[in-house]
């Protein structure tokens, strides 16, 4: 009976430790599989830059060095003439360098995604992190919010509304080389 008990109460515990919540360390990446479906169609179509517009005069576009990393920007231009003409051209690099450099500052976002594998919460081993500039603030993903002196839930809070965005552009842009394949 004493080992039928103890049984019991390891078959418990082990219940009550698997239907516990994920550690933040564990929280899922909304925009790894975009990642992925991204760098798939830029290797298939043998491209290193992509851009698309999003709405409006709002805009996005990447550099894609393969198989180590994506850069991606996306921002509001006051030109939206301009980066059409770009955009129909398909002078993709050159829709990046203008959104990087002359769009309308406090509407750029500029995710540097190291590994080009979506941004992760925190760096693995001694791998480079993803670093995010959004609303005027620079975000880096290395897992150190003491650093960044903020609290864990600031950081977590940082890292989810970051991703939420990168999410966004990314559909973008694969629905953009979706739709000229």
């Amino acid at each position: 009976m004493t080992h039928r008990l103890r049984g019991v109460r390891c078959l418990v515990a082990a219940s009550v430790l698997l239907a516990a919540p994920a550690p933040a360390s564990a929280q899922e990446s909304k925009s790894s599989p975009l990642v992925i479906e991204l760098v798939k169609l830029l290797d298939a179509m043998k491209l290193d830059s992509i851009a698309a517009k999003v709405q409006g005069d709002q805009y996005v576009g990447a550099l894609y060095f393969a198989g180590s990393q994506l850069l991606v920007v996306g921002a509001r231009y006051s030109v939206p003439q301009r980066m059409d003409a770009q955009l129909a051209g398909k002078n993709y690099r050159d829709v990046y360098i203008d959104l990087n450099s002359a769009s309308i500052p406090d509407s750029k976002v500029l995710v540097s995604d190291l590994g080009a594998n979506g941004l992760q919460a925190r760096r693995r081993d001694n791998e480079p992190y993803d670093t995010v500039d959004m609303g005027g603030k620079s975000y880096a993903f290395d897992g150190d919010w003491n650093r960044a002196k903020i609290s864990e839930q600031e950081y977590m809070k940082a890292f989810q509304t970051s991703d939420a965005e990168y999410a966004r552009m990314l559909e973008a842009l694969v629905a953009q080389l979706k739709k000229a394949s």
